[in-house]
């Protein structure tokens, strides 16, 4: 289901906001767009938030903001005056924000950088090439903490850490912000006399006041398009200016062995490192960024999860290498209001550089082994930025190293063998802006390239693999209309073993038995032994009238069965073709009941390219935000029944049952210092299985500069089609000589989300994450389909065949046509498995203290800790498995790291 606000909420409401605008000194829905002249500094400013220089006397401010909420369209009740200096280093900013209250009328808080989400607060957007698409965004709170996102893309990235100065003061006439920007910080282009894109935004939390300087409605769609103009800035030439970022760390780690015995394992480890990252600026707008061993170390663990499908479980990129630019390498954009189950065209996911080894130990005999954790990055490096004639361009390039492990065999011999083999990861991405930001077209081109010292990796592997797109963004009747899409093509090489593999994985499963082939010409659609490469291609399309009161769009995405981007990017299914259509009714009035409220009524299907129809739902959803600020929504969806090409894993089509989808969710008012939230789910499917889910989350501050924050979360699922496993058996012939055994699981699962930010100064926060975690899945009634496209089920030991457990070894033994509990009895068709019942419980953590000791320059105290343990009880005892967690033993992990930035 999308709608969904994520919290960097306060940038998209702010880059929302800071779409349209129109008037002389302020807004300007219909006149023109307002304008400031910068001047130049000719005395010294000190930073501090006083603004007594001279120069913030005789600037013309900006003033005359207006209200995008609570009263659309009304002249701010708090009056904000803005002026902009500039000299041959550094752009200079001084805003005055009064408040009738004065001092007692601002809200102040104390947060990590980059993490305001409430409070007063003011933010500058600029569009600083004014081509009406790029955003630079600084926020700045009363208590001095900095917000910042870009860099001159559409796509604001918020890990953008610039190096520059901001303070704040607060005094009898309100608050008052002072910024210094370096240009060096900036892009923007060679003119001499410069003209940008500029859009202010003030937020008063007493009075849920969010006022702009360039006003458009909430009915229209803006951007940078709409913002106001700054004028008269000289800004020097970028080139050749360079930072240096080199960093020291030291870790230990104490683990627990997973191999007891072993000579490659002890209880602690000891390691040191350095490297460096450079950023040098080839040019005003284009920029070099380069890492040198880097390391991630203060990167916050991935949360605990139990994957029982076929497909991989995705998780967000951390590492700020790869974090901070992100968004100039995004592709595949993907927008709806209201969808589920689909994915946006993915051909780059960082991660996929410097990832586990993908290769195991092959030599026989092998009793210890010593593998790495990861890929070692022995170097990245990233070219970022336009050129002089507007072209977007991202650049980068990985290289990993050979990753070997170390084994021991049973006589004690050692050996090595190649668990990844050395790679070379490309991405090129570049983007032209047309029609006044208005028109977007772009492409990509991404590449793997492997060197393999093994022939076990090389028959696992491919050999090279590559991926190219283009994309559009089309907007038209004064960005009423949208027309957004992209299409991509991948290529996949390699020894046909490895391409097998691909052939038979869960994104395709070309080895299902009733599948109905196309071929292998350009494109992939056949299971074929021998082949060496795969290709496929995939695209997305979507039309909308995306402003207005009333909305609507239509959308098709789809994949060709031989699309194949793993290697680079994220891909769990191909082989199909979706289809989205949805009317929108916006509410935007304030009224006696609610602020703003919505509507939607939609449906989508998809298909397989053999035709079978694989999903299909009807939903609506109206929600918004009531009188009193708590937001609600209601939500549900109904699907019939649907064949479903995965659930046997490369057996023939199953069908899945029909169910509905009931959705609520509240959450309170959040300029209090107390504010909860809840959602709640249940699904019930006309096959006798159901899933209901209550989450919660608790945030409290009982100081500014305290922030704690609970999310406890709890489900529940009962499945009557749990995948098993799937056998060869040439007697099953009403399953295509298959049998595909599921099961009844009934599966619990809680955890509790637990964060507490507590920040010092603005420069020194203390972060701790720990989330403890229980699962517990109990499997009965083994059984299997009786036929392809059917519900219909027949249960071992019930319906027919045998199935026995034996409690010494933990393994079921069935028997489709003997009994398994007599060995004289039994038939050449029996199987057996282990016992799939599993208890999980883990708790994962890290404490992060950072402290930014100079600009740019920071240090970190890192600990992170991790307890998990399993058993097969199956069944959910919360008592016994919370005090569980805490006898097992724990994995605890220290790094001190500090970087120094050099710089101007």
């Amino acid at each position: 289901m999308h709608p969904c606000r994520p919290l960097a909420a306060l940038l998209a409401a702010a880059l929302a906001l800071a779409a349209p605008a129109g008037a002389q000194g302020g807004a300007h829905a219909t006149g023109a767009a307002p304008r400031m002249q910068a001047v130049e500094r000719t005395v010294g400013i000190v930073v501090d938030g006083r603004l007594d220089e001279a120069v913030w006397q005789s600037a013309a401010p900006a003033t005359d903001f207006v209200q995008r909420d609570p009263h659309e369209g009304q002249p701010a009740t708090q009056r904000t005056e803005v002026r902009v200096a500039y000299d041959a280093d550094a752009l200079y900013i001084g805003a005055r924000m009064y408040d009738s209250l004065g001092a007692r009328g601002v809200s102040d808080r104390l947060f990590r950088r980059d993490q305001v989400n409430s409070g007063d607060y003011v933010q500058f957007i600029f569009d600083t090439y004014h081509d009406h698409t790029g955003v630079t965004a600084f926020l700045v709170n009363p208590s001095g903490v900095k917000n910042d996102a870009g860099q001159a893309s559409a796509n604001a990235d918020p890990s953008w850490d610039p190096v520059y100065s901001a303070a704040a003061r607060i005094d009898s006439l309100g608050w008052a912000a002072e910024l210094r920007i370096p240009f060096s910080q900036l892009r923007f282009p060679r003119d001499s006399m410069q003209t940008w894109g500029l859009q202010v935004e003030r937020f008063v939390e007493r009075l849920n006041e969010n006022s702009s300087w360039s006003f458009w409605p909430k009915r229209e769609s803006g951007g940078p398009a709409r913002y106001g103009h700054l004028e008269g800035i000289r800004a020097p030439r970028n080139r050749g200016r360079m930072e240096l970022l080199p960093y020291a760390l030291s870790r230990a780690s104490y683990v627990r062995p997973t191999q007891p015995g072993s000579p490659f394992q002890s209880a602690s480890a000891y390691s040191t490192r350095v490297g460096a990252d450079l950023k040098y600026q080839l040019s005003s707008t284009l920029t070099l960024d380069a890492t040198i061993n880097p390391d991630f170390g203060q990167v916050e663990v991935d949360p605990a999860v139990v994957n029982l499908s076929a497909f991989e479980t995705f998780f967000s990129e951390r590492r700020p290498f790869f974090v901070e630019g992100s968004g100039l390498f995004g592709f595949g954009s993907f927008s709806c209001f209201n969808c589920s189950n689909v994915s946006s065209m993915s051909l780059f996911y960082s991660r996929r550089i410097g990832r586990s080894p993908q290769g195991s130990v092959t030599q026989g005999g092998t009793e210890y082994v010593q593998a790495p954790e990861n890929s070692t990055i022995l170097g990245a490096a990233k070219v970022t930025g336009r050129t002089s004639g507007g072209l977007q361009v991202g650049l980068l390039n990985a290289v990993t190293r050979s990753e070997r492990a170390l084994g021991q065999d049973t006589l004690g011999g050692r050996f090595t063998e190649e668990v990844e083999p050395a790679s070379n990861y490309f991405v090129g991405r570049v983007r032209q802006n047309l029609r006044g930001g208005n028109l977007t077209v772009g492409a990509i081109a991404t590449s793997v390239i492997r060197r393999f010292d093994s022939d076990a990796l090389e028959t696992r592997l491919p050999g090279h693999a590559e991926a190219v797109g283009v994309d559009w963004d089309a907007w038209w009747k004064n960005r009423t209309y949208h027309l957004m899409g992209n299409f991509a093509f991948s290529n996949v090489v390699g020894d046909s073993t490895s391409i097998l593999r691909l052939q038979n994985s869960s994104a395709r499963y070309f080895q299902r038995p009733d599948r109905q082939s196309g071929g292998n010409g350009m494109f992939s659609d056949l299971l074929d032994p021998s082949a060496t490469a795969l290709r496929g291609h995939g695209g997305y399309l979507r039309m909308a009238k995306d402003a207005g009161e009333w909305q609507w769009e239509g959308a098709v995405n789809y994949r060709s069965p031989g699309f194949e981007v793993n290697d680079a990017a994220f891909l769990n299914r191909a082989d199909y073709v979706w289809t989205l259509a949805n009317v929108m009714r916006r509410w935007n009035t304030p009224t006696r009941h609610y602020r703003s409220w919505q509507a939607i009524l939609g449906g989508q299907q998809e298909y397989n390219f053999d035709g079978d129809r694989t999903g299909a739902q009807l939903h609506l959803f109206t929600g918004g935000q009531l009188a009193n600020y708590w937001n609600v929504a209601f939500y549900t969806e109904v699907h019939p029944g649907v064949n479903d090409d995965r659930l046997t894993r490369g057996a023939g089509v199953a069908r899945r049952p029909g169910d509905y989808l009931l959705h609520a969710r509240m959450s309170t008012d959040p300029r209090k210092a107390l504010l909860y939230s809840l959602n709640g789910n249940y699904i019930q499917d006309t096959d006798g299985g159901s899933f209901s889910s209550l989450a919660g989350s608790v945030r409290i501050r009982p100081a500014p500069h305290v922030q704690l924050t609970l999310g406890p979360s709890y489900s529940f699922t009962r499945n009557t089609q749990q995948f098993v496993l799937r056998r060869d058996d040439a007697t099953a012939t009403h399953f295509f000589g298959q049998r595909a055994v599921v099961a009844n699981l009934a599966q619990h699962q809680l955890s509790m989300n637990t964060r507490l930010n507590w920040t010092f100064t603005p420069t020194l926060t203390l972060e701790l994450f720990a989330q403890p975690f229980v699962f517990a899945g109990d499997y009965e009634n083994f059984s299997e389909f009786t036929g392809p496209r059917t519900l219909e089920k027949k249960a071992y030991g019930q319906d027919f065949g045998t199935i026995c457990f034996n409690q010494e070894n933990n393994r079921y033994t069935a028997d489709p046509n003997g009994n398994c509990s007599v060995a004289s009895a039994g038939s050449a068709q029996a199987f057996s498995f282990a016992n799939p019942d599993l208890n999980v419980r883990s708790l994962r953590g890290n404490a992060v203290l950072r402290w930014e000791y100079r600009p740019g320059s920071t240090l970190f105290l890192v600990w992170q800790q991790q307890r998990s343990g399993g058993e097969t009880y199956g069944d959910f005892d919360f008592g016994r498995d919370a005090a569980s967690i805490f006898r097992e033993r724990a994995d605890n992990i220290f790094v001190i790291k500090a970087s120094y930035w050099i710089g101007r």
